[in-house]
């Protein structure tokens, strides 16, 4: 393949690296004032990258080290999408706190880029590239409002944390290519075609494994999700809910089910596990949070336990579901977010749980939508996230994972407290202080999508569920 068709390949990439420096040379030069015109050229960028996604043609890039499929396609339309709304928030959220910096749009650019390449990557070293791409621009976001403690906590934590699960990942990359002579993922599941793999092998897949649950954020690779959710500013907890995730569960998908299907049973094992013990302390420790960006924290620990049983069932069917519950949990959490940033009292942003009290009265249509969101999140019919874990728990029973599905059902009713404990607080409560009015046109459109997913879903579910189970069958033919 010659470049040209390479880097038509990697055309949305390419949009958004040279766009995200072209909009770095134009803040340097242009100052401040300019942070409103880059966020939408920014969203403008992305809309263009989407387009090029969905437009292009399935090939492979740089001799097999990237690929383009309807899987990263499907993916990579869910990063694009989740990334332009964080940036519609991040617009409001900073002008409202006088605090425009250009550099935010910038940074959600570069960090899109790497989750592109991510879950295109073909080759345990082009992932790796995307990976600390993506990373590097995440640690800077996290701690981007660097007057405020806790987000530079966050940042650090993250960064720390971070650099200790790419260290494991690499180590992992390494013992796999020692033992296998390869770094293609096609190579590499050839090299162990016709026999059990060896323990090298299996240590491999343990470290590889292990940096990748840092990424989504499993148990027992958790312990940075509830601080860095707390301290970064509400949008970019809002990217890291939704594009972070899908660009993190995606790469999971692709680098453990393309490579290791000879090594299915060793490495089922331990992705069991870690599912079970997401959904178990997601549910569980979320009953006791008094921040609502602590409380999301264990909830997105819970779905991606959820999430992370389709991957152990390996097949089709549970590659499917993933994504089906990908779709779903993108807009759900942005619109949780965008009403989280919607809690503002005197100007001032407020997270205690506490503050939702009585918010059925104070403001109805808020407290509608994020009682249908929570409802969704926690698996309720007719809903959306009822649709999603439906397809998952569907293809674990199929699978033969009888009893991590049944725990993940258990694990719903369990979540279902804390989700129940939110809308009882909004409807039953005596109200505290109202809210500010004006929320933000930003803000109640990606409300607005994001209530019309969760309750239109079911009835205009055909085109995701067609599209996801296209993407599943590029993966998993």
């Amino acid at each position: 393949m010659n470049l040209q068709a390479d880097l038509l390949v990697l055309m949305p990439e390419l949009i958004l690296a040279i766009g995200a420096m072209a909009l770095l040379l134009a803040g340097a030069i242009g100052g401040e004032k300019t942070a409103p015109a880059i966020n939408w050229a920014a969203i403008l960028l992305l809309g263009l990258a989407g387009a090029a996604t969905a437009l292009g043609p399935n090939a492979t890039a740089f001799k097999d080290a990237f690929v383009a499929d309807g899987f990263s396609r499907f993916a990579q339309l869910l990063i694009v999408a989740g990334a332009a709304l964080s940036i519609l928030l991040a617009g409001e959220f900073f002008a409202r706190i006088n605090l425009s910096r250009f550099e935010l749009p910038v940074l959600v650019l570069l960090a899109s880029v790497g989750m592109m390449l991510m879950v295109s990557s073909a080759n345990f070293l082009s992932l790796y590239m995307g990976l600390e791409l993506q990373s590097l621009a995440l640690y800077v976001l996290a701690a981007f409002n660097r007057d405020h403690l806790r987000s530079t906590e966050a940042g650090l934590k993250y960064f720390v944390l971070g650099a200790l699960s790419s260290g494991m990942m690499l180590y992992g990359i390494s013992l796999i290519y020692g033992f296998t002579g390869a770094t293609g993922f096609t190579a590499v599941a050839h090299a162990l075609t016709g026999g059990a793999p060896g323990l090298g092998v299996i240590f491999g897949i343990v470290f590889l494994i292990a940096g990748l649950a840092f990424k989504v954020s499993a148990v027992p690779f958790h312990m940075w999700t509830p601080d860095v959710y707390e301290g970064a500013p509400t949008p970019v907890t809002a990217y890291f809910a939704s594009a972070a995730k899908v660009a993190a569960l995606c790469l999971f998908l692709r680098a453990i089910l393309i490579p290791f299907p000879e090594a299915s049973h060793q490495w089922r094992q331990i992705i069991v596990v870690i599912s079970i013990g997401s959904m178990a302390w997601g549910a569980i420790a979320a009953i006791g949070q008094n921040n609502i960006k602590r409380l999301m924290a264990y909830s997105s620990i819970g779905h991606m336990g959820y999430a992370l049983l389709g991957l152990a069932a390996g097949t089709a069917l549970g590659a499917r579901g993933v994504l089906i519950y990908l779709a779903i949990y993108v807009f759900t959490n942005l619109g949780v977010f965008a009403g989280i940033q919607a809690m503002r009292r005197n100007g001032q942003a407020v997270e205690s749980i506490a503050d939702l009290a009585g918010l059925a009265r104070t403001c109805p249509k808020l407290a509608a939508i994020f009682a249908m969101l929570f409802m969704s999140l926690a698996g309720v019919p007719p809903l959306a996230g009822f649709l999603a874990k439906w397809y998952i728990f569907s293809a674990a029973m199929q699978a033969g994972l009888v009893v991590p599905a049944v725990i993940g059902v258990l694990s719903s009713v369990i979540a279902l407290v804390y989700y129940l404990r939110l809308v009882k607080l909004m409807y039953f409560d005596e109200p505290a202080p109202a809210f500010d009015a004006d929320a933000g046109v930003g803000v109640k459109a990606v409300l607005a999508l994001a209530g019309l997913v969760a309750l239109g879903f079911i009835v205009a579910a055909s085109p995701v569920i067609n599209a996801a189970d296209a993407a599943a069958r590029a993966l998993l033919p």
